[in-house]
């Protein structure tokens, strides 16, 4: 059947809408202000194979994720194995989770008439999944044993009937038990109800109507694309950067008007230590590059990465295998994305902007709340400098380019739910980047500390500075630094298990971007 033109936009605009109000359901339940506040998560809705129909808002690598690991549990759940009220999760990188075990993926497939139609899934960032700190990212773990409780693509629920005993191995596996049981039923509870907009739709205008739909879904997504690579310079293109270990990170990008590909074969070996990510992983953040270039509409779905290939060594940074540890993974895919932002910025630099502060900035400050007695951990990513264009300095206290709709957590939340005081936050007072358009600032800040505390975090662009563009200068740098309250002062990138004390203070200051062009007379 073909369904005319309105029927297959309102089929569609269901789909869409009904990944958004999964969205809005997390951000209104979920207990964790990383998750309520921050909007540490993702949510989207795949067809019954696993391909993306739509996404709701939040981080763009996290909904990145979702696709993958709807296909992880059908390859180890097959089709004629579920029943309608089936609910799956999974955090595990090598089992589908695709980031770290803090990022918890629920998916429920949808039934309408007997018949699986999609899947329902989200993906959100659990304060901890236990391992050997407390927050589970630690910098020290050398096996992904010891970061935490792995879940690959279990049921949750089997036929509607609750899997009491994974619920209870779940919260045994927590520092914080009620917070992981609350943000776990936020994530049911925006399965569910976008199951049920769907299954009405279904019931509504038919499988028929609804198939044509999104066939013309994805046709649209890869046309779209396939027009934007065609008016995009044609090439191959090569960089290599050296990170702030010392270590060099190469790429080759071929761009034509079919097709990307991007080889990073000749990345460095997998290390012993949190600092890999999944092939899924690599592949998630050179598909976030090819939707910025060829079609930056909001809509994304599987048919806009068709014209993607992603050529990847087993057992490197970027593919890892075995047990290497993934804490901090979200260092190396943004620098991943930096990577091929900036190897393609060579040959276009009027169509992107220079380099940025490229870094997550992980905050993770852990301990008892000084007036509740009770125990917190605070998940805090940081803002920063982006790089200027060609037509304008560069934005200011913007959260990285991998992180979408997220925001900074209140002052207010900070205090009264962390017991830290925010002592101050204001913009990078560091030198502009030099250039026709300079950087945009960076942030300055500090949390006070009240009583002890635990912390860990992770900062790449510690020595590298933000790279500027069409000769314009770099940008600056990220640090972390503990002020204690003795007056020694010690600067960090990656840490954890760090003991604070009261009167300790954690300074912040993120880089301010690049710019871009060789000066006013440029």
């Amino acid at each position: 059947m073909t369904a005319d033109t309105i029927t297959r936009t309102v089929i569609q605009s269901v789909i869409a809408s009904a990944a958004e109000e999964m969205f809005a359901i997390l951000k209104k339940t979920a207990m964790s202000p990383v998750i309520y506040e921050v909007l540490d998560v993702g949510t989207g809705i795949t067809d019954a194979d696993g391909n993306l129909l739509s996404s709701g808002a939040g981080i763009p690598t996290f909904v990145g994720v979702l696709d993958k690991s709807v296909k992880w549990i059908l390859s180890v759940h097959p089709r004629d194995s579920l029943r309608e009220g089936d609910m799956f999760v999974t955090n595990d990188p090598y089992h589908g989770g695709v980031t770290h075990l803090n990022d918890v993926v629920v998916a429920l497939p949808v039934f309408a008439d007997g018949q699986l139609i999609a899947w329902t899934a989200s993906i959100a960032h659990w304060n901890d999944i236990g391992g050997l700190v407390i927050g589970s990212m630690s910098t020290d773990a050398t096996e992904i044993f010891q970061e935490g409780l792995r879940l690959p693509a279990v049921r949750l629920c089997a036929a509607g009937r609750q899997l009491d005993a994974v619920f209870d191995i779940i919260a045994a596996n927590s520092r914080l038990p009620d917070f992981v049981r609350g943000d776990l039923w936020a994530q049911i509870a925006a399965s569910r109800l976008a199951a049920r907009r769907l299954v009405d739709m279904v019931g509504q205008y038919g499988q028929a109507a609804y198939r044509d739909a999104v066939d013309h879904l994805f046709a649209e997504g890869e046309a779209r694309v396939r027009s934007g690579l065609a008016a995009l310079p044609h090439g191959t293109f090569s960089l290599t950067e050296t990170r702030d270990d010392g270590t060099p990170w190469s790429v080759t990008v071929t761009i034509t008007a079919e097709q990307m590909t991007v080889d990073l074969r000749d990345a460095p070996d997998q290390r012993a230590a949190p600092y890999n990510t999944t092939r899924d992983g690599a592949v998630i953040a050179a598909q976030m590059i090819l939707k910025a270039l060829a079609d930056p509409t909001p809509a994304a779905n599987a048919g806009s990465f068709r014209p993607l290939e992603v050529l990847t060594r087993p057992g490197t940074i970027f593919h890892a295998e075995g047990t290497a540890p993934h804490g901090y993974y979200f260092e190396i895919r943004i620098g991943l994305y930096d990577l091929l932002w900036h190897c393609i910025a060579q040959a276009m630099p009027d169509r992107l902007p220079a380099g940025h502060f490229s870094s997550i900035c992980g905050t993770v400050v852990a301990g008892l709340h000084p007036d509740t007695g009770r125990r917190f951990t605070m998940v805090e990513p940081q803002m920063g400098g982006w790089g200027a264009t060609a037509e304008r300095e560069g934005e200011t206290a913007l959260y990285s380019a991998c992180h979408g709709e997220t925001f900074n957590c209140p002052a207010e939340i900070v205090e009264s739910r962390y017991g830290l005081d925010v002592l101050y936050r204001r913009l990078n007072p560091a030198p502009a980047s030099t250039g026709r358009h300079p950087g945009g600032q960076g942030l300055s800040m500090c949390y006070g500390v009240r009583a002890k505390a635990i912390l860990s975090a992770g900062y790449s662009r510690t020595r590298q500075p933000a790279w500027g563009a069409a000769g314009g200068g770099p940008g600056g740098t990220n640090r972390l630094a503990i002020t204690h309250a003795d007056g020694r002062t010690e600067n960090h990138a990656f840490v954890s298990g760090l003991s604070l004390q009261p009167g300790d203070r954690i300074e912040i200051g993120t880089a301010n971007g690049g710019a871009w062009g060789a000066g006013a007379d440029g």
